[in-house]
């Protein structure tokens, strides 16, 4: 996807690995965080106070990273508090809008890019675009791109102004939620990219390995228990969600994670379609966008950019397991 380098474009699609070829995961650049009293959070400055309409949400709808962060948007009851851009153009320097935002204006070719948020930012900025970016409209700057960062601030900044009261990470919960999500994220939520883009196939074996030790973990952990951290969902459920959802769509095929599917594990298949259908989450999920996404964007791995047809995956049927 490229990306900027001292506040330039830079279009190489070269992703960085270690020397035995495995994929290396860039860290994210801005790290403040939004608190109920303008102080700061556990990183950055202090000066981002919850307020309705100050901050704006850059997200993808292929992205899980940035799919999470609209679940939680949309579970904690904030789409009057956060206003939100879901890239819809194809990829041209990165995540691209058919529409801006504020003062940034789409170029002459009608297209705004993400990298012009970035740039906003800091002109001279070198690293990724991702998503997704929060954008401060007071300071003009982007307050976050650190995608569980985001999910966190939002499950409790803005409480006092009207969100939803349930919290997603409570304090008696929150060591065994750090635990998981420190699993998840190794094993699933970053494993099948470091399985995907792995250039040596040592590399992609010890990654597609770990993949599959986390979810045959997951398997045996849902059937003992109804949520990754006990009887009531939190945060690293919702961390969970958007790899389940593509995996089969995307990550099997693609990603050749390809040992066993989501659909071959009992009580992974169901948790993930009870998830689907809690109320709201639905309507945050767009298989076609999905599916494009990915197979329209990495010509290393489809050259032909053609998007398959299936799978075939009915995601409202009950999930028996989970009644």
């Amino acid at each position: 996807m490229g990306q900027l380098v001292d506040g330039k474009w830079d279009g190489s699609d070269e992703r960085p690995t270690d020397r035995n070829g495995a994929f290396i995961r860039a860290s994210s650049a801005f790290r403040n965080w939004i608190t109920p009293d303008g102080t700061a959070g556990i990183s950055g400055d202090g000066g981002f106070l919850a307020k309705p309409g100050r901050y704006h949400l850059f997200v993808a709808p292929s992205c899980p990273w940035a799919h999470r962060a609209v679940i939680c948007r949309k579970l904690k009851g904030l789409e009057s508090v956060i206003s939100i851009s879901h890239a819809d153009a194809p990829k041209s320097e990165g995540w691209s809008y058919t529409e801006g935002y504020d003062e940034m204006k789409p170029r002459d070719d009608g297209i705004f890019r993400l990298h012009q948020v970035y740039t906003s930012a800091d002109p001279a900025y070198t690293g990724k675009v991702t998503v997704p970016a929060l954008w401060d409209r007071e300071r003009k700057t982007i307050v976050n791109n650190e995608s569980y960062e985001i999910i966190r601030m939002f499950n409790s900044a803005f409480d006092q102004l009207g969100a939803n009261s349930m919290d997603y990470c409570p304090a008696g919960l929150r060591a065994e939620i750090n635990e998981v999500n420190a699993f998840i994220y190794d094993h699933i939520n970053n494993g099948v990219y470091r399985t995907g883009f792995a250039k040596t196939q040592a590399a992609y074996e010890e990654a597609v390995a770990k993949v599959f030790i986390g979810m045959d973990w997951l398997e045996e952990r849902l059937g003992q228990q109804r949520y990754l951290a006990g009887d009531c969902i939190t945060e690293a459920d919702w961390r969970t969600f958007p790899t389940l959802l593509r995996f089969d769509p995307v990550y099997f095929g693609l990603f050749k994670c390809n040992l066993r599917r989501l659909q071959d594990y009992p009580n992974l298949s169901d948790y993930t379609r009870e998830l689907y259908q809690w109320p709201g989450i639905a309507e945050t999920c767009d298989f076609t966008e999905i599916k494009s996404g990915y197979y329209m964007s990495m010509p290393q791995l489809n050259p032909n950019q053609i998007v398959p047809t299936g799978p075939d995956m009915n995601w409202l049927q009950p999930p028996h397991s989970r009644a």
